[in-house]
C-alpha cells in the first residue's frame, strides 16, 4: 500500500465545489432477456455524476484529492488509461498539479495517442517508465526513485486505478445509495476498489457481483486487502465471476462489440467497451443461465462512459 504521510486538515479547495450529481439516478429498464426469467433490471447511472469525473472515477478520486491538500498528485497508468485522463481533468478543474507515470517507452508513444494528448492538454506532466520498473512501482525504493526522476518527491501518490483505502471508503456511498433498491448489484472490476467499497455500503441481504475485466484470478485477494486497509476487515457479501474478460484488459471480441451496440440501441445508453460492456454482457449471460431466482431485482452500475477523443 502507498503511504502518503500525514493529511492536512486545511484544504485549499473542496471537490464538492464541482457539483457532482449525487446520489446518481437509478433507472429501471425493460429488457426481455431479463423479463422472461422474472428478473428486474435497473441501471445505476454513475456515468451521470460529473461530465469529466465520471462514475467511480469521481467516487475514488474525490477523497484522494481532498487528502492531497493541494499537493501535486502523482498516479500511474497505461497509455490508454481512463484513470490518468480523469486525474488530469480533476487537476485542471481544481487547480492541482498532476503527474502521470506512464507504462512504456516515451519514443514509442510519440506522437501522443488521443488519451495521453488529452492528459497533457489538461496540464498533466507525463513521465514514462519501462515495464520492469512499472511492475515494481509499489516497492518503496522503486517508488522513491520514480518520484525523484519525475521531480515529484513531495507529491501525494494515488495508485494505479485509484484504488486505496481512501477510495474504498469513498465508494462505500455507492452501496449506501442502493440500500433497499436491489437484491444484487453488478459492476465491472479492474483494481477492485469500487467493489470493495460498494459491498461495505450495502444493507444485509444485498450482495455485490463483480465482473473482472482482467484475467489472472488475483482480484479476490486484492479486494480483501483493500477492505482490510479501509475498514479493518471484510465487509459485505460479494463474489466474482471471472469468465467475461474477453482475453484480458483492453481486449474485446466481435461478440462483445455486437452485444454493446445492441444494448446501446435498446436502451439509448452509450456503452463503454472495456469495463461496462463486459459487466452487462456477463450479467446477461448469467441471467440466461438461470443464475438469479425469479423476482430478483438487479442493479447494474454504469461505472463510466466512453471518453471523447
Amino acid at each position: 500500500m502507498f503511504d502518503n504521510g500525514p493529511v492536512t486538515s486545511s484544504l485549499p479547495f473542496d471537490p464538492a465545489a464541482l457539483r457532482p450529481r449525487l446520489p446518481s439516478p437509478v433507472q429501471e429498464v425493460r429488457d426481455e432477456r431479463f423479463a422472461r426469467h422474472g428478473v428486474r433490471l435497473s441501471l445505476k447511472r454513475d456515468d451521470l455524476i460529473h461530465p469529466e469525473l465520471i462514475g467511480n472515477k469521481w467516487r475514488k478520486l474525490a477523497p484522494n484529492l481532498a487528502a492531497a491538500g493541494g499537493r501535486t498528485v502523482v498516479t500511474f497508468g497505461g497509455a490508454y488509461s481512463n484513470h490518468l485522463r480523469a486525474t488530469a481533468a480533476a487537476g485542471r478543474l481544481l487547480g492541482v498539479p498532476t503527474v502521470g507515470v506512464v507504462r512504456g517507452d516515451e519514443l514509442a508513444e510519440r506522437p501522443l495517442n488521443p488519451s495521453l494528448a488529452r492528459c497533457a492538454a489538461d496540464g498533466m506532466r507525463l513521465h514514462f517508465v519501462d515495464r520492469s520498473t512499472y511492475r515494481r512501482k509499489a516497492e518503496p525504493d522503486t517508488l522513491a526513485a520514480v518520484l525523484r526522476a519525475a521531480d515529484a518527491e513531495d507529491a501525494y501518490v494515488v495508485p494505479e486505478g485509484g484504488s486505496n483505502a481512501a477510495a474504498v471508503r469513498g465508494c462505500r456511498a455507492l452501496g449506501e445509495e442502493l440500500r433497499g433498491l436491489a437484491d444484487v448489484v453488478v459492476l465491472a472490476c479492474g483494481t477492485g476498489g469500487t467493489l470493495a467499497g460498494l459491498a461495505a455500503g450495502l444493507a444485509p441481504g444485498q450482495s455485490a457481483l463483480g465482473i473482472p475485466v482482467l484475467k489472472g484470478g488475483f482480484l479476490g485477494e486484492e479486494i480483501r486487502a483493500l477492505q482490510t486497509a479501509a475498514f479493518g476487515g471484510p465487509r459485505g457479501e460479494w463474489r466474482l465471476d471471472e469468465r467475461f474478460h474477453c482475453g484480458g484488459y483492453a481486449r474485446t471480441s466481435p461478440a462483445l462489440d455486437a452485444f454493446a451496440a445492441d444494448f446501446e440501441q435498446r436502451h439509448a445508453l452509450p456503452v463503454e467497451r472495456l469495463y461496462v460492456a463486459k459487466s452487462l454482457y456477463g450479467l446477461t449471460a448469467l441471467t440466461e443461465e438461470g443464475a438469479f431466482r425469479p423476482g430478483t431485482h438487479i442493479a447494474a452500475v454504469i461505472t463510466g462512459t466512453p471518453f471523447p477523443a
